[in-house]
């Protein structure tokens, strides 16, 4: 199961809800991403 976190409160949003409507249920944000499951690290040149 997938988790989610609003970008302007920082709180963890469940799967089920954003299948409804996208919208942060605790502050009404529109920004929502995806959290990753590994860290990834990008090399600069």
């Amino acid at each position: 199961m997938s988790e989610y976190k609003c970008f302007n409160c920082g709180k963890i949003i469940d799967e089920s809800y954003i299948k409804k409507k996208i919208r942060c249920i605790y502050c009404g944000s529109k920004i929502i991403f995806k959290r990753r499951s590994t860290i990834t690290k990008v090399k600069a040149r």
